[in-house]
């Protein structure tokens, strides 16, 4: 299995994640005439950044997903990894496949609720209908209840009210303030101006305490939410945007020694993962102090990638250093809120920048590949 040759003898780079840091480690391998494969448990690569506007435009899903083959043929392999032998240096997936590994690159990502994440093993097609089937519970809904109000709650909510104005949607959040803690207190309370402006109702600093006994993503009349503090309300359909955590289960038992506590691995500068020179971890799931964001792993993947060439060279290894927090959140496709390296952004330019394709045409280029039309 192979991304096409190899520049030197035996080397051959698994990466395990098809996110934008695996998806960006094997352009790179590619580029560089490294011997690799990439390994996801779906068939296409998914653009998540917009999964939120495909739960509620109609038709926009397709455009999320780019399948891994058509750019990068027999380097890349469909399948769940369950395991990483470090002795025998090969990745283990469900149903006894080994892939061996000179180097590896992990890239698992964070797993969590629906519509923001869809990590399951089925194809791309499968995807798209379960996002268009969100779709048509939205539209079929008179009310909708987001639990969580960080990035993706508050994003969720303004797509909705933006595709359907006329909809009450109401979140609810734990907290008193919206959004990351990363992001500059102006800009979170501008998030709160804007959602207020589209007609989002908030209920801030409660808790859902029934969230278990709710059944998510589908429209019900009548559905009775309970906080924390007592109150009880009352909806047609509710959205989690809540439960966001490191996807390890595909290392978590072949590397104990280098687990931090929320479960991600621990790196050196050079993104190494601890106690292991020829492995790397990139992205949402490597230990470093940031906001875990897809343009951070792809400059993971860029130190990671580099780093191996450099090792094969007898270079010097290159190390990551974080800077300053860059976030930009899509309110609806008419708005955005942001920061870049710690300026607040007009909200016109988020709009421009990220809000009206939320960066799909960057994705769709990189994989070289024509984004098909609505």
């Amino acid at each position: 299995m192979g991304g096409g040759p190899s520049s030197a003898d035996g080397v051959h780079v698994v990466v395990v994640g098809g996110g934008f840091g695996g998806v960006a480690a094997a352009q790179q391998l590619k580029s560089r005439g490294l011997s690799f494969t990439l390994v996801d448990m779906r068939d296409a690569f998914h653009h998540n950044v917009a999964a939120l506007r495909a739960s509620v435009q109609p038709g926009f899903a397709r455009r999320t997903f780019i399948p891994y083959a058509n750019t990068f043929g027999d380097g890349f392999v469909q399948g769940r990894v369950v395991g990483v032998d470090t002795d025998r240096q090969t990745v283990v997936l469900e149903g006894g496949a080994e892939i061996r590994y000179s180097h590896l690159i992990l890239s698992t990502g964070t797993d969590g609720s629906f519509p923001g994440k869809f990590n399951a093993v089925a194809s791309h097609q499968t995807a798209v209908r379960a996002y268009e089937d969100l779709v048509t519970q939205v539209q079929a809904a008179d009310s909708v209840l987001v639990i969580g109000g960080g990035s993706t709650g508050v994003e969720m909510a303004a797509e909705i009210k933006t595709e359907n104005p006329e909809k009450k949607v109401v979140l609810v959040h734990s907290r008193t303030v919206l959004a990351d803690t990363e992001l500059q207190p102006s800009v979170r309370q501008q998030v709160k101006e804007v959602l207020l402006e589209k007609g989002v109702e908030l209920l801030l600093g409660h808790k859902v305490s029934n969230l278990s006994e709710l059944q998510l993503n589908t429209r019900r009349e009548n559905v009775v939410v309970v906080t924390d503090k007592g109150d009880q309300l009352i909806t047609d359909l509710v959205i989690s945007c809540i439960g966001l955590r490191i996807n390890s289960a595909a290392y978590a038992s072949s590397f104990p020694g280098a687990l931090a506590s929320n479960g991600a691995l621990m790196v050196n500068d050079h993104l190494q993962v601890s106690g292991f020179a020829n492995v790397f971890a990139v992205g949402d799931c490597a230990n470093v102090d940031e906001p875990k964001m897809a343009y951070h792993a792809e400059l993971h993947a860029a130190v990671a990638v580099s780093n191996i060439a450099n090792s094969l060279s007898g270079a010097e290894l290159s190390s990551y250093h974080t800077g300053n927090v860059t976030m930009l959140l899509a309110m609806g496709p008419d708005d955005g809120v942001g920061q870049f390296n710690g300026f607040k952004l007009p909200r016109c330019l988020v709009r421009l920048v990220k809000s009206r394709d939320l960066l799909l045409w960057k994705s769709w280029k990189g994989m070289k590949q024509r984004q098909p039309d609505m």
